[in-house]
């Protein structure tokens, strides 16, 4: 799903170089960070409270249709051949149709969630590639998808990640960024991490 290199491509390069003495790695939990970031928690907080009420929506109909098919088990012996085989093909049209919708309120939060999660992955991409940069990093992984199984926390980026995100894109929407507490970096000098390993 990320654009980060997996464990595969990276025994292909370490393999292919003469010396990686000094090769530089990092990561980020993106589903940690995506679960802490205000826009993040914002995006959850909607996409729940959309679930619930299709939900609720989506339970009526299956309640007024069971009920549906009580009075018919109840009331069919009373009714003609023609009349019972009718209503029972109704309910089983309502079945269908309640069971294709339920495939279509699926898809229809998935792909909600998709564009929501991705508005707010895109914007973390940057973030992360300036800390590579600023470090030097030969490599970023995504904890997850890389399928990485043991790190030291001092590789680890998430909570700059989630500070930084939260000071460039405050909770109170537009505008400049939050302010930090934090000096500038002097001149000619990359900025300190602040590292994972600090904030925990």
């Amino acid at each position: 799903m990320r654009r980060y290199f997996s464990l595969a491509v990276v025994a292909v390069l370490l393999s292919s170089l003469p010396a990686f003495a000094d090769l530089k790695v990092g990561y980020v939990d993106l589903q940690r960070a995506l679960g802490e970031v205000h826009e993040g928690v914002a995006a959850k907080t909607k996409l729940k409270a959309d679930l619930e009420k299709k939900k609720t929506d989506f339970e009526a109909e299956q309640n007024k249709l069971r009920s549906d098919k009580e009075v018919l088990d109840k009331q069919g012996p009373m009714m003609s051949e023609e009349v019972r085989t009718q209503k029972f093909t109704e309910l089983q049209k309502r079945l269908f149709e309640l069971t294709q919708k339920a495939e279509k309120l699926q898809m229809e939060m998935a792909t909600a969630e998709q564009k929501e999660l991705k508005k707010i992955f895109e914007k973390m991409d940057p973030i992360i590639a300036s800390f590579a940069q600023r470090d030097g990093l030969t490599m970023m992984f995504e904890k997850t998808d890389s399928g990485l199984v043991y790190a030291p926390a001092s590789l680890d980026y998430t909570n700059e990640l989630v500070r930084t995100y939260n000071d460039k894109y405050p909770k109170t929407g537009g505008g400049a960024p939050a302010k930090t507490d934090k000096a500038p970096a002097p001149k000619g000098e990359a900025p300190k991490k602040d590292g994972p390993a600090a904030a925990k």
